[in-house]
């Protein structure tokens, strides 16, 4: 046998491998994530403001709810709006915090759970019961640690709703921090956020996150709300989206001002934990999102491996190539999408955070098999 041949043949099939993992990147940036990148707000026959009840749940929150809530209850909304927290059996001020909110703001109403779910972990109980208290039909949910963008934080997300709408997904950012650290948990959440509202613009809603999430009461109810979930601890924005949205009744908003903003963790460990809850629930997935979620990890996980493999022992040129187009689809992506999230400031070492992807995704991968922990989040 010519081992020069075997050894020519085998090189080329490396070389082949690294171009189809390139075609199918340029495939999710080309198809789906432009349409984020090229987004243009929807078009509404007539606008409508509508009554909305905005729900926040909270375990010894206090210190967030002292900074976070004013923000809430300033908003410059001037239809009917009520603004509920549920207290779920803190043991800090948390109670007190907000008997003292509500003598200036009456349009607060504070629900105090002195007990625990048995069977239910996380926090699907206690928005469980803020919906079932709401008495509108929009709700608007965020967390204590949470603060919108704007006092037009309320007015934007409800103009999502239109005929046939029942969902509307927005972008929770985080506070921008010096540091390496701030910038890698902000580029993954800019990614995750590019990635769920590409999907939902694609009409392939597959997610929301619980920072910023808008649906109908009705539709949690006539969906038996989060009864298929429960004995999971996470799940209640991103599982629950997965089993109700659809192409036809969920809308995105990315108004800058109708972000909400986030404290980042503060060291790797924390963000690790808080990252390994999330993964955990993907798993449940539909088959068509764990599909082409699973598609887009791995071949991202392989371009790398395969570049430098087709660099050292194929033809470098033709490589590079092949590289370039993925470079140059990437920079005009990630440059429109991060100008729209408010992220921009992150497009000069854009480069670099796609490099760390690879090493994130090594890091973060037994997550998707790891039993979650049924602890509050």
């Amino acid at each position: 046998m010519d081992l020069t041949l075997l050894f020519t043949d085998w090189t080329s099939f490396i070389f082949i491998a690294f171009s189809l993992i390139t075609l199918i990147q340029l495939y999710y940036y080309w198809g789906l994530f432009s349409k984020l990148a090229f987004f243009k707000k929807y078009e509404k026959e007539k606008s409508q403001q509508h009554p909305v009840s905005v729900i926040v749940c909270a375990r010894d929150e206090a210190g967030n709810l002292a900074k976070n809530l004013p923000g809430l209850l300033v908003q410059q909304y001037p239809s009917t709006h009520e603004i509920i927290v549920v207290n779920h059996n803190s043991q800090d001020d948390t109670r007190y915090l907000l008997d003292e909110f509500k003598k200036t703001f009456k349009g607060l109403h504070a629900v105090n759970l002195e007990q625990e779910a048995i069977g239910i972990p996380g926090k699907k109980y206690p928005l469980s019961i803020g919906i079932k208290e709401a008495k509108y039909e929009i709700l608007l949910l965020t967390d204590a640690d949470c603060v919108p963008a704007s006092e037009n934080w309320l007015q934007l997300m409800q103009e999502g709703y239109d005929e046939g709408i029942e969902v509307v997904l927005g972008y929770g950012s985080y506070n921008k921090k010096p540091g390496l650290l701030n910038k890698l948990i902000r580029f993954e959440t800019f990614h995750s956020g590019l990635q769920y509202l590409s999907y939902a613009a694609a009409g392939m809603p597959y997610m929301g996150v619980g920072r910023n999430l808008s649906y109908k009461k009705t539709l949690f109810f006539n969906n038996k709300g989060f009864s298929s979930i429960n004995h999971l601890p996470g799940g209640d924005d991103d599982l629950f989206i997965n089993k109700v949205a659809t192409k036809n009744n969920t809308r995105i908003v990315i108004d800058p001002e109708a972000f909400t903003l986030s404290e980042p963790a503060k060291n790797f460990g924390n963000w690790f934990r808080q990252k390994t809850r999330h993964y955990s629930t993907a798993r449940y997935y539909k088959g068509l999102h764990k599909f082409l979620l699973g598609m887009y990890n791995v071949s991202f996980f392989l371009f790398y491996p395969l570049f430098v493999a087709s660099i050292l022992l194929f033809d470098w040129r033709l490589a590079l190539g092949v590289f370039a187009l993925r470079f140059i689809s990437q920079a005009i992506i990630f440059n429109k999408t991060m100008k729209k999230l408010q992220e921009q400031d992150l497009f000069s070492l854009w480069w670099f955070f796609d490099l760390w992807m690879f090493i994130y995704y090594c890091i973060f991968a037994p997550a998707l098999w790891k039993r979650p922990n049924n602890h509050w989040t």
